[in-house]
C-alpha cells in the first residue's frame, strides 16, 4: 500500500444517497512475506462514498497497516477494479491475526478462540477451514490492556500464535 494520505476526506455531494453499487471490492497490492501465503493482492469489502474514497467494511487478512473502518483512497483501473491508494483516514481500530495451535489446548477450531474473545465484543473472520487463520478487529475504544493480556496468555500457553498487522500507540503501550 502506498503512503498515508493526509487531508480532507471526500464525501458524496449533498443530497446524494448510497446505492448497492457503492458496496465495492477494494484491492490492495503488497509484497508477499517470505514463508507466508504467496499472495500479493487482497480484496476487502468497502462502502464507496465518493469517486475516490471508500470505508473498509471487513477485516483484512494479509494487508499490513489497514483496519476495518479505515478510509482509503481509490483508483479505478481500466477494467473498473478499485485499487486502494493509501489510507486517507485511520479509524483507530487495530487488526490482529491469530492462528490456533492444532495441538494446543483449544485445538485447531477457531470457534474456541472466538469464544474467548467474544466477551470483549471482538469480531473477525476465518480464512478457511483448512487454514483457520483469524483476522480480528480490535476497536479503538476496547479494553486494550485486557485483550492484549489474553492474547499474550494464549500465546504463552500454546493456544495460538498472534501478530498485530495494524496497531495504535495505545495498543503498543497497553
Amino acid at each position: 500500500m502506498s503512503a498515508i494520505i493526509v487531508g480532507m476526506v471526500p464525501s458524496l455531494p449533498e443530497g446524494a444517497a448510497l446505492t448497492a453499487d457503492d458496496h465495492v471490492k477494494v484491492w490492495f497490492r503488497f509484497v508477499p512475506r517470505e514463508g507466508w501465503l504467496p499472495y500479493d493482492t487482497e480484496g476487502v469489502w468497502a462502502t464507496r462514498f465518493s469517486t475516490d474514497a471508500a470505508r473498509v467494511r471487513n477485516v483484512p487478512f494479509l494487508v499490513e497497516g489497514v483496519a476495518e473502518q479505515d478510509i482509503v483512497g481509490l483508483v479505478t483501473d481500466t477494467d473498473g477494479r478499485y485499487w486502494a491508494d493509501g489510507r486517507v483516514e485511520w479509524s483507530g481500530n487495530c487488526t490482529i491475526r491469530l492462528l490456533p495451535v492444532p495441538s494446543g489446548p483449544l485445538g485447531p477450531d477457531p470457534r474456541a478462540v472466538h469464544d474467548l474473545l467474544s466477551p470483549f465484543g471482538l469480531g473477525g473472520e476465518i480464512y478457511s477451514k483448512d487454514l483457520p487463520l483469524m483476522a480480528v478487529t480490535v476497536p479503538a475504544d476496547a479494553n486494550l490492556p485486557a485483550i492484549k493480556a489474553l492474547l499474550l496468555r494464549g500465546q504463552n500457553e500454546g493456544w495460538w500464535h498472534f501478530e498485530t498487522s495494524c496497531s495504535s500507540d495505545a495498543w503498543e503501550n497497553a
